[in-house]
């Protein structure tokens, strides 16, 4: 990195403001001339308090502005390309625009090195078989080998990626090895503010294709699949989905209490609205 060693590393953030103001922060205390003027002299801004503005969410950069922002900054090459990335991450408008700036992200190969866990939970959001290996380890004779592991999941995957998925929930502390045995454990970090809703979009986008694919690969009886179209009121939505939360909270609390687990299935729950008042220019 190009600033001053000590100074706040831009590829060690995933939200553009905060790396702002740390930035600005670090040059406040280590230079008594560093001010919002200096720095829209630098960025060759009119507004004396646009950084500002932006640290707090009152403006957003363009293209062209996250360039100017990066000099300013002292970033160059890799960095500055990680900030203008970092920048659309951010500022994204659609889930295809955030994703495939998440993409550019991880692209780098210092992002890799800083963010392990990171591509730990994004790898678990998006792969369906690492939430099924985590239920399979509460079976008594789970056996930590890939090959009896990918020989249980279904559809089939590959002993490499079973032991890769091993690898994975161990990181994220999902399963925990004791005394030479796998078991399940509890999450020890999670996705941080910036990233987790869209790796928790890219869980639900696999697994309802998966439930699409169950329709031609499951036999009836082993599956249930249904669905139903309701018109409700404010109220009525509201104890709906009060309802479909309590009936989660039984559904866990009943897999807790199975004395000898055996089988891994996924149960999905999708409500969505399919009409919608019009706008005053619309009803006219």
């Amino acid at each position: 990195m190009t600033a001053a060693r000590g100074a706040p590393d831009v590829f060690g953030y995933l939200d553009y403001r905060a790396y702002l103001r740390d930035y600005y922060a670090y040059r406040k205390e280590h230079g008594t001339t560093f001010s919002f003027r200096a720095f829209s002299r630098r960025a060759k801004l009119r507004s004396p308090n646009y950084l500002k503005l932006v640290m707090d969410g009152a403006r957003n950069l363009t293209r062209e502005m996250a360039a100017r922002f990066a000099e300013a900054c002292g970033l160059r090459g890799e960095d500055a390309a990680y900030f203008a990335d970092l920048v659309a991450f951010n500022q994204a408008s659609s889930g295809t625009e955030r994703n495939a700036a998440y993409q550019r992200l991880t692209g780098f190969r210092r992002y890799r090195s800083l963010h392990k866990l990171e591509l730990a939970h994004a790898a678990y959001h998006s792969t369906w078989y690492l939430p099924a290996v985590r239920e399979l380890a509460a079976r008594s004779d789970f056996k930590d080998d890939p090959g009896w592991i990918a020989r249980r999941m279904f559809p089939r995957i590959t002993k490499a990626e079973a032991a890769e998925a091993v690898s994975t929930l161990l990181a994220l502390g999902l399963l925990v090895r004791e005394k030479g045995k796998v078991k399940q454990g509890e999450p020890l970090v999670s996705t941080g503010p910036e990233t987790k809703g869209l790796h928790i979009h890219s869980y639900h986008r696999m697994m309802m294709n998966r439930a699409a694919e169950a329709i031609d690969l499951v036999r009836a009886s082993d599956r249930d699949v249904s669905a139903l179209t309701l018109c409700l009121g404010d109220d009525g939505l509201a104890r709906l989905k009060e309802r479909l939360q309590r009936f989660r909270r039984e559904l866990l609390e009943l897999s807790a209490l199975e004395d000898d687990p055996r089988q891994v299935v996924q149960v999905n729950f999708q409500l969505f609205p399919l009409s919608a008042e019009p706008t005053e220019g619309e009803e006219r």
